[in-house]
């Protein structure tokens, strides 16, 4: 597992987000740079974007969720071709996971645990 996961659940159908792709990027600068992305699994998480145990440095990261095809393949029609979920870590290897929340229409998430 890396330092940062995530999950997604379906709130309009009651059930996790499966085979969504989910991105992992690092601000620098102006630019961001990918550090690694992975697909859902059939329980909505992703538990490791990188294949490496390496604590991140303090600075502004985001996970990017394409969840219009998701949407697609779900047989409704989503507002939202991707969602972004920028975040701020301080360097110290602390654990984040940052889960989202989906409908259709809306999206909410938070820091859990």
């Amino acid at each position: 597992m890396t330092q940062i996961t995530t999950h997604i659940l379906d709130t309009a159908l009651g059930c996790p987000a499966a085979d969504v792709l989910v991105a992992l990027l690092q601000q620098r600068g102006d630019d961001w740079l990918m550090l690694g992305s992975a697909p859902t699994d059939e329980d909505g998480r992703v538990a490791d974007f990188t294949g490496s145990d390496e604590v991140l440095p303090a600075g502004v990261y985001r996970l990017t969720f394409y969840v219009g095809d998701y949407h697609e393949r779900s047989g409704v029609e989503g507002f939202w071709p991707h969602v972004d979920v920028a975040f701020e870590i301080g360097g110290d290897g602390e654990h984040l996971h940052l889960p989202l929340l989906l409908n259709p229409y809306g999206y909410s998430t938070y820091r859990g645990s």
